[in-house]
């Protein structure tokens, strides 16, 4: 007989004989001689002997797949406070919003990300049909423009999309993530939605309070008459493109590496991409580059550079050019760009400059990023008719990880719920009085809760009420039930006011009201 002790490779091979006898013995059992049956059943133990125990049956790890992981209460009161920011500055532009399946067919998603493609997760054949998850939500958005004929729409799209990439859980980047997207489809004067979608990454970040940003803006089109005028053959601009993307990831001598030893570019016109992608700058860096001498003979990139300089009329008419800078490094890999490109990044300090320093603030992420893709819409046409669509998108699981740091920094405790009253009896025996003032809150559409203990201690709820940071307690009693009165208490204060009983619901919302002002007041100050 053979060693137990097989390697796995050994092992899986024998697990597959196993299952192919196991079939076989199954059609044909009815077929054999009691002879034949102790055989087969034979040959069927001493494979399971080689086996020994299945390797696939060891013990079981309870934990979250790789790439994801759960969220407490304080921190879904923390997401749920930035989709609120979010989602109101969609709206405020006039969004309205869709959703699309979570998984598209193969075909649908293939061939729209360029290098990124790898990154896409493939399910099993399900009846016919090859599918795979969303990789992003404007893909799933072109399609479904496509499909129903749609030429305008303004929609907003959050939803979870999924990558098949190495995660790195502390910095945001996981293999199922959310991301908050805004488009606008449709037939317009020339970098007007552009500029728009740049504002509204401003409003959002800036209502976020995230810290320091600057919007880099580039061009597709002067990103192609760069390279053409650097001597990059045609067939490489979308590669070396993705090369130029991994800039604000790496070094400039990691990405010249890459061009030259891996894409195979010439190192001179690897040189002379260097050249062009450290510049940044506004109007001015715009205006040189149109009379360089290089680009000025490559019209795609003079188409590039007129456009880049109408967006930034644009930026400075709504009020926030001084948070856009050109950046001829930015160039966003995916390949169903077609214009204009945008990414905002936090500013931070690698270290702390000494005092009078003249150094610069460096980039610590990307937070939101987008384009205009002009063709993609068409892909999915059955006659090519295009559908020209910008758009952006607010990298979520970001802005979720700096809002949570913050919140651990400040030790200040996250509420997790909306609760504004406690009902709190005064001794026992109260349990359906206490039940008919919830019933009449609930109506009244103020939000209330209850101990659910019959009898529940009164130091108990007032403790619930301090910890869950409920700014009001209903207190009744056998007095209060006489009276037809109610005591209400400011949580915080501690401070008692005796109330009508047909006064209670005018009066808690005139108090909240009062509440709500002074924490606005006292947060401004």
């Amino acid at each position: 007989m053979k060693e137990k002790n097989m390697d796995v490779e050994t092992q899986r091979e024998a697990i597959e004989k196993v299952k192919g006898s196991g079939d076989i013995h199954k059609r044909v059992v009815v077929t054999l001689s009691g002879s034949e049956v102790k055989d087969e059943v034979a040959k069927l133990l001493e494979l399971k002997a080689q086996l020994g125990e299945d390797p696939g049956k060891g013990k079981f790890v309870l934990k979250c797949p790789k790439g994801t992981k759960d969220y407490n209460p304080e921190q879904m009161s923390i997401r749920e406070g930035a989709f609120k920011t979010i989602i109101g500055c969609f709206k405020r532009h006039g969004a309205e919003t869709i959703d699309t399946p979570v998984f598209e067919l193969r075909e649908t998603l293939k061939g729209k990300y360029g290098e990124d493609s790898k990154l896409i997760y493939d399910l099993q054949d399900q009846g016919g049909e090859l599918l795979s998850l969303r990789y992003d939500l404007t893909v799933p958005f072109a399609r479904y423009l496509a499909m129903n004929k749609i030429t305008n729409i303004k929609r907003y799209h959050i939803a979870k999309v999924y990558r098949r990439d190495n995660p790195a859980m502390t910095r945001g980047r996981f293999r199922e993530f959310y991301q908050c997207d805004f488009d606008i489809a449709g037939q317009y004067d020339a970098m007007i939605p552009d500029a728009e979608c740049v504002k509204l990454v401003v409003e959002i970040l800036t209502k976020l309070e995230l810290g320091d940003f600057v919007v880099k803006v580039n061009h597709r089109k002067l990103l192609d008459g760069m390279f053409a005028a650097c001597g990059v053959p045609d067939d490489k601009f979308r590669t070396i493109c993705s090369s130029v993307d991994k800039l604000d990831k790496t070094f400039w001598d990691d990405v010249r590496s890459e061009m030259i030893d891996e894409k195979f570019l010439d190192p001179a016109a690897a040189d002379r991409i260097g050249t062009y992608v450290k510049l940044k700058g506004g109007l001015d860096l715009i205006e040189a580059l149109l009379t360089d001498e290089d680009l000025k003979k490559q019209k795609s990139a003079v188409e590039g550079l007129q456009d880049l300089k109408l967006l930034l009329k644009y930026c400075d008419l709504f009020g926030i050019l001084d948070k856009v800078s050109f950046d001829l490094s930015l160039a966003r890999g995916l390949d169903y760009y077609t214009g204009v490109i945008y990414e905002a990044v936090l500013q931070g300090f690698a270290h702390k400059p000494s005092a009078g320093s003249d150094e610069e603030s460096v980039s610590v992420g990307s937070v939101a990023g987008g384009g205009r893709y002009d063709g993609l819409v068409g892909m999915f046409d059955p006659k090519g008719r295009k559908v020209p669509c910008v758009g952006v998108s607010i990298g979520i699981e970001r802005v979720f990880s700096i809002l949570e740091s913050r919140a651990i920094s400040s030790k200040v405790k996250t509420r997790t719920t909306d609760t504004e009253v406690f009902v709190v009896s005064a001794h026992n025996g109260l349990l359906e009085d206490r039940m008919k003032l919830c019933n009449e809150l609930w109506n009244a559409d103020i939000k209330t809760e209850q101990s659910y203990k019959k009898n529940p201690k009164s130091l108990s709820q007032f403790q619930y009420c301090e910890s869950s940071g409920i700014p009001i307690a209903v207190i009744i009693g056998a007095s209060e039930l006489e009276k037809n009165i109610v005591k209400l208490r400011i949580v915080e204060s501690r401070e008692e006011m005796e109330v009508p009983r047909e006064k209670m619901v005018d009066e808690i919302r005139s108090t909240l009201t009062k509440l709500s002002q002074q924490k606005t007041q006292n947060s401004s100050s």
